[in-house]
């Protein structure tokens, strides 16, 4: 049996190892943090349970397509639920937008709110989901090594549908006036790490699987869904060690001969890296083995970091659901303090989770669990006086939206910021979610899955194909085990 070494046991270096351990491989995957799932990590405290990463479980079919190519159901592992509503948007005090499970009742909604609307979000969703369709079976599913890769006959014939050379900005307003509404369909590309300018309107298919198919919840959280995979993982015979961590890759005669992890010299006859790109070529490999220099890094539109607090409060709060978005401030400028003038924002809009209110394991019974988060520029500096003043501010923010005053009732408080997500993931500039989905760094214009000068190296997760996200970062490990199955020997 060939041996690959996966480095990482994020979604993207899980599913690889599941994928080569399938096909016949010896795997080993080295994580060198003391727990699995990559920023998907899971934290426990005083009778809480967070989730530290990813909390929105959208685009279910991914999931379930993974599991199904190995014989398996997603609900074989982990009970999953339908969240309704599936998320909420606070504008002001007395102005919420609640979005419902019903795509029946959400078009009603849109049509209260504007007149003719509900008839253009039906059309709207038509389009989107044959922009989803096309993605799924001609687009995301590819290494793209070649632009020849998407030029067959359905992809043509779909160019039409795609809207790849308009802004989802622009798109929107094509169908939606109220501003409220706008801001409901321009969320979703937040997940893609851009601003709805500089972001294609082909991701209106991200309005379709959050607005239409739903969103969701895996019982216990979102680190059931590591737990499976791990699970998965360790049926298929492949070797999982934490605290491992590789501090170098050895090359000979333009091949991964071995890694040297923990100090020990490991022989291995291929590599996925599933850890930080950035990290891997710039700290483990020669300067002559790496496929990008530091300036093309230092070009590249990077998503977000994150200000995330994890909060535990000793009562049951009112008037909260269990996602939702606080827009009570301007977007346009908190995105200009994040993508073109780099800065700690002045009003940052908010997220907050609070999953108690669908899991009641994951808190003691009468109290709360509630995460919250900032999306900030990467690279900025990241202090403990900065940390608390955010904090108070959504704190202050949180009472005067929801008439919640916690400030005496928190039990457990944990930060997150730039400088841990460098710390435990090397992430570049401590970025959350990868780069970005502009158009210029979309399929074949991000970074290659393949090494162009060791033959054996390989590249898997959010700073490569397809993009950011946990579902992205799924196919990610599934299209370069198979690269690494076809093109190695």
């Amino acid at each position: 049996m060939k041996k690959v070494a996966v480095i990482g046991s994020g979604f993207a270096g899980l599913t690889s190892a599941i994928e080569l351990a399938s096909k016949g491989y010896d795997v080993t995957v080295f994580e060198k943090n003391s727990s699995l799932g990559g920023r998907a990590r899971q934290l426990k405290k005083d009778g809480f349970t967070f989730d530290m990463g990813p909390s929105w479980y959208w685009m279910p079919d991914v999931f379930d397509r993974f599991f199904e190519r190995h014989g398996k159901k997603t609900s074989d592992y982990f009970v999953l639920n339908k969240l309704d509503p599936g998320f909420s948007i606070v504008f002001d005090k007395n102005d919420e937008l609640v979005v419902p499970s019903s795509f029946d009742s959400l078009v009603a909604t849109f049509e209260k709110i504007e007149k003719g609307s509900g008839k253009k979000l039906i059309k709207f969703m038509e389009k989107a989901e044959k922009k989803y369709q096309i993605g799924m079976s001609e687009l995301v599913y590819k290494p793209s090594n070649s632009i020849f890769e998407f030029i067959n006959i359905s992809v043509l014939k779909g160019l039409f549908h795609l809207s790849i050379f308009t802004s989802f900005r622009k798109y929107v307003r094509r169908y939606f006036k109220d501003s409220r509404l706008i801001k409901l369909m321009e969320f979703p590309v937040l997940f893609l790490g851009a601003t709805p300018e500089n972001t294609p309107a082909l991701y209106s298919l991200m309005n379709y699987t959050g607005l239409k198919v739903g969103t969701y919840y895996p019982e216990g959280g979102f680190y059931s869904v590591v737990k499976s995979l791990v699970d998965l993982a360790l049926e298929k015979n492949v070797k999982i060690e934490c605290n491992a961590e590789v501090s170098r890759i050895n090359i000979e005669n333009a091949r991964v001969k071995s890694l040297t992890v923990n100090k020990e010299i490991i022989n291995f006859d291929a590599v996925i890296a599933g850890a930080d790109y950035h990290h891997v070529e710039q700290k483990l490999l020669d300067k002559k083995y790496r496929n990008y220099s530091e300036s093309y890094w230092d070009k590249r539109e990077l998503a977000p970091s994150s200000l995330l607090f994890y909060v535990g409060v000793n009562k049951k709060l009112s008037n909260l659901k269990h996602h939702t978005l606080f827009f009570d401030e301007d977007f346009d400028n908190h995105a200009k303090e994040i993508y073109d003038e780099p800065a700690w924002p002045k009003k940052p809009l908010f997220y907050m989770s609070c999953a108690s209110l669908t899991d009641k394991n994951v808190s003691p019974e009468g109290m709360e669990n509630l995460v919250f988060l900032i999306p900030l520029a990467p690279g900025l500096h990241d202090s403990e006086e900065m940390r608390e003043k955010y904090f108070e501010m959504i704190l202050k923010r949180l009472n005067q939206l929801t008439g919640n005053d916690i400030a005496e009732d928190i039990v457990v408080k944990e930060s997150y910021c730039v400088k841990d997500f460098e710390q435990d993931y090397n992430a570049f500039k401590g970025n959350a979610y990868g780069l970005a989905n502009t158009l210029r760094q979309t399929a074949i214009l991000k970074p290659r899955m393949r090494n162009k000068k060791i033959k054996n190296l390989f590249y898997t997760g959010q700073l490569t194909v397809p993009g950011p996200g946990v579902p992205p970062s799924i196919i990610s490990g599934q299209i370069v085990a198979e690269e690494l199955d076809k093109k190695l020997y």
